[in-house]
């Protein structure tokens, strides 16, 4: 029995099995993606299957996504995730999202050869979250380089979990067009250390909260969805998408699935959803 997103999991024992490709002539457009999760701090057994079958829902009939999960169930910062072993892990998908909190490996060989899949292998990629805040490289610093040049903004922490206001600054890119603004449950702001020249901001967040000991009120505003061009290669990410009521509401979902159509080229994007019309 095949579910409708097609998904597989990968295990530590990791083989990666893809079915012959789908006809092109049948009016839908089909896609591998290989969803890469696992690390610290989040849900990942729930998640994994929140975001991709949403993904899948939201996209639409006229897209086919047939899913490879890459979960070997590990939940620490520092382990380097089974997938990855395969110098050509990549190689057979059309897209990649990341969605892993491995904030303390240090090995940036082992880290070159994710970035080799969009730099070289011209995969474009979609990063979720704590993807931001992995593959620093030095364990404590943050001064690995490379893996901000992909990810587009250098973040290094996120203040208390609260809810988050979102508002769009670019309403005429094709992710942002016709969304409209909204609130959060509690979810985690990424700070933005810096924003570099190839990313292009698309949804700010901000929190306010009052400082207990002074009793004055407090802020903080960054972007938290934007696109980047990575070596040539589109790249989309967001830092939302702690909370599994985040991932599952369709305002996110509808957010990242146009990201992750973008990514690909796509341009017949999912309207946005009826919380937002």
């Amino acid at each position: 029995m095949r579910p409708s997103s097609r998904r597989r999991t990968l295990l530590t024992a990791l083989a990666v099995t893809l079915l012959p490709a789908a006809r092109a002539d049948d009016g839908v457009r089909h896609i591998k993606a290989l969803f890469i999760c696992g690390g610290c701090c989040h849900d990942y057994d729930h998640q994994k299957h929140i975001v991709t079958e949403g993904i899948s829902k939201t996209a639409g009939d006229k897209v086919q996504i047939d899913w490879t999960i890459a979960d070997d169930g590990n939940r620490v910062r520092p382990h380097k995730a089974e997938v990855y072993k395969d110098p050509n892990w990549y190689k057979g998908f059309d897209i990649v999202v990341h969605d892993e909190c491995f904030g303390e490996v240090t090995d940036t060989d082992f880290i070159a050869g994710i970035l080799k899949a969009h730099g070289e292998g011209k995969v474009p990629a979609v990063n979720l979250h704590c993807t931001m805040h992995s593959y620093k490289a030095s364990g404590t610093k943050w001064t690995y380089r490379d893996w901000y040049e992909f990810t587009g903004i250098e973040s290094h922490n996120h203040g208390a979990q609260m809810p988050i206001a979102l508002k769009y600054i670019d309403h005429d890119h094709p992710i942002s067009a016709g969304l409209g603004d909204w609130t959060t449950v509690k979810e985690e702001l990424y700070n933005n250390f810096e924003i570099l020249p190839t990313a292009h901001p698309l949804l700010r967040g901000k929190q306010s909260w009052t400082d207990k000991k002074s009793g004055a009120e407090q802020s903080a505003d960054y972007v938290v969805a934007w696109t980047n061009l990575y070596r040539g290669t589109r790249v989309f990410s967001t830092t939302l998408g702690h909370d599994n009521q985040t991932c599952a509401d369709p305002r996110y979902l509808t957010l990242v699935t146009r990201g992750f159509l973008w990514a690909l080229g796509i341009t017949d994007l999912p309207a946005p959803p009826a919380e937002q019309k």
